[in-house]
């Protein structure tokens, strides 16, 4: 947990030091950083999904769809939104609180990173990995919070929970994520991520929490198209 720990403090530090310069810096510089942000996300999302084994798209496919229809069944991200409103300052000029928190923790938690490095500081208590993903989520947590505002402060608290229970849950489900799922499950991610960037872009609106069930799904539907051409050979 100790990589964790630091990760959250270091998304902390970042984000109270971007909460500051937010006050002193213009608007126009404010616009450019948020476009950056969204830019960043883009390449993120296409670096993550871009060497998927064609036989394995199917299999994202489907996890993106069923997701998103459980996603909207639930309407996980319209009630989660209006939770997280509650805490939302009176300033017009901030953008959504809810909108922030989810921004970054899509961006600091879905990767390939956190899952290698909080599987790597579980099985092997090593923390390189998530102590170098921590550095870098310092410097985006400064940008995000300037953009965004106290948002990104509150996003340390799913950080933590997210990456303390993947660590604790490593030793169980470390064999079960073989190469062929971790592909498909960052692939997916990836895919969720290009469509944050559109939202931070303003090109369009998708209610991105309503496709997360996808990263659940994609395991077990990859696992059902073994099971089916196994059965079928």
């Amino acid at each position: 947990m100790l990589g964790t720990l630091i990760n959250t403090g270091t998304v902390i530090l970042g984000s109270s030091i971007g909460i500051l310069i937010k006050k002193s810096l213009p608007e126009r510089i404010i616009k450019t950083v948020f476009q950056a942000l969204g830019v960043f996300t883009l390449f993120l999302g296409v670096w993550m999904s871009i060497n998927l084994d064609g036989e394995f798209i199917i299999v994202v496919v489907l996890s993106l769809v069923l997701g998103a229809i459980l996603g909207e069944l639930f309407l996980i991200e319209q009630k989660l939104n209006l939770w997280l409103n509650r805490f939302n300052s009176s300033e017009s000029s901030e953008k959504s609180f809810s909108e922030g928190l989810i921004t970054a923790f899509l961006l600091f938690c879905i990767g390939s990173m956190t899952l290698l490095g909080t599987f790597q500081e579980g099985i092997s208590g090593n923390s390189d990995l998530i102590i170098t993903k921590a550095t870098m989520d310092f410097f985006s947590a400064i940008a995000l919070a300037s953009a965004y505002g106290k948002s990104i402060l509150f996003s340390a608290i799913p950080l933590l929970i997210f990456q303390g229970a993947l660590t604790i849950s490593a030793i169980y489900l470390e064999p079960y994520l073989d190469e062929n799922i971790q592909d498909i499950i960052f692939s997916t991610g990836g895919i969720i991520l290009l469509g944050l960037s559109l939202n931070i872009l303003e090109i369009t609106k998708i209610r991105i929490l309503n496709l997360m069930p996808a990263l659940i799904l994609a395991p077990f539907i990859f696992k059902l198209k073994i099971y089916i051409s196994l059965v079928s050979f």
